[in-house]
């Protein structure tokens, strides 16, 4: 233990802090938005050298593109693997769609218990659970808070696109991360654009139904898929830079973008979330709390384009880490990817104990 402790503090890591990227789709410049604050800006302090170094391990040791960033909460370090680049985010962006609808919750522009009615004409493709309750009948009325757990908890793409044009489309959820300054992460135009892009086609409401979607999509020339997959890859639509969504983790945590009610409606949602139960959250110990949101991207021959989790880690003292671990292109086998996130999350854990630990303050 004391060759360890002796350790702590002794690396410095450097994360360069990653720049507003242009989305894709629309380069919306930063403008005015109620109750936007510029985040005062002060020197970060290095990370301690056993995560800084297991986190380059872990990394380095990857077979597929991966991008891995951890924030301390409390003391501001960050150490990161390859985190500046641009990784698909997939569904991790629900998360942006969601702070937008508390953000317009905040300045009265919307209530959680506003009714909203869902048709066929709002289906989405992929993971759409609600669609069961469309079909059913034609129609399926809740509201804007159950639109944003099922958003968040099964990931679930209609009641996504729904929240998102709910507070004023693509166009409002961008307008939302220049205005609160979130830096390197962009928003592509919601999920049936987003996957229509990427498998090379052009949005069809036929495609919600069935596997209308998956037939379209086999029957491009291959050609054509793979210079469709190969162009998300390069330059993902949807993409963000790890460093800049563990920045913006933190800043959710700390209450730094949402009012303290709707700070805590949040992140309780997202301490429900039932999707990625051997990813990040693989690699809890007992006492510690994760609230988080995985995001998963279409494959090619047998390449998948984003497998991803994100999320606050909180130990039983309640000190607290922004992780983000993003996968850009792998083909590695499913239980070899949740490993490394549960390891990412056991390095966390190991680095908190090595600081806060009874014995280690001793």
């Amino acid at each position: 233990m004391t060759s360890r402790l002796e350790r702590l503090g002794l690396g410095f890591l450097v994360i360069a802090a990653a720049s507003v990227t242009a989305s894709a789709a629309s380069h919306a410049p930063a403008s005015k938005h109620p109750g936007a604050t510029v985040p005062a800006v002060r020197p970060a302090p290095p990370a301690p050298q056993y995560i800084s170094d297991r986190i380059n391990e872990l990394g380095r040791g990857f077979d597929g593109r991966v991008g891995i960033a951890v924030r301390s909460i409390d003391e501001d370090w960050t150490a990161g693997w390859k985190a500046n680049e641009l990784y698909p985010q997939q569904s991790c962006s629900k998360l942006w769609v969601s702070i937008a609808a508390m953000d317009a919750v905040d300045r009265g522009k919307l209530s959680l218990d506003d009714k909203v009615t869902l048709t066929r004409n709002d289906l989405t493709v992929f993971h759409q659970p609600i669609a069961a309750n469309i079909l059913g009948s034609g129609s399926y009325t809740t509201t804007v808070d159950d639109l944003l757990v099922r958003a968040i908890t099964t990931s679930d793409n209609t009641a996504n696109d729904k929240l998102m044009r709910i507070v004023g489309g693509p166009k409002a959820v961008r307008l939302m991360i220049a205005a609160k300054h979130l830096g390197a992460i962009r928003f592509y135009n919601g999920e049936r654009a987003l996957q229509s892009r990427i498998a090379g086609l052009m949005w069809s409401p036929a495609y919600s139904i069935g596997n209308a979607f998956w037939a379209a999509r086999d029957a491009l020339p291959l050609g054509a898929r793979k210079a469709a997959f190969e162009r998300y890859v390069s330059d993902p639509y949807d993409g963000a830079a790890p460093t800049a969504v563990v920045g913006a983790l933190a800043r959710l945590k700390r209450g730094e973008m949402l009012s303290p009610a709707s700070t805590q409606h949040l992140l309780g949602i997202m301490s429900h979330t039932e999707t990625g139960p051997n990813r990040l959250k693989g690699g809890l110990a007992p006492g510690w709390v994760l609230n988080h949101k995985t995001g998963t991207g279409q494959e090619f021959a047998g390449q998948q384009a984003g497998y991803n989790d994100i999320g606050i880690l909180t130990a039983p003292d309640g000190k607290s880490y922004a992780v983000a671990v993003m996968i850009k292109l792998t083909s590695v086998p499913l239980p070899v990817r949740m490993t490394l996130m549960n390891n990412v999350v056991r390095a966390v854990i190991t680095q908190h104990d090595m600081q806060y630990a009874p014995v280690a303050q001793h």
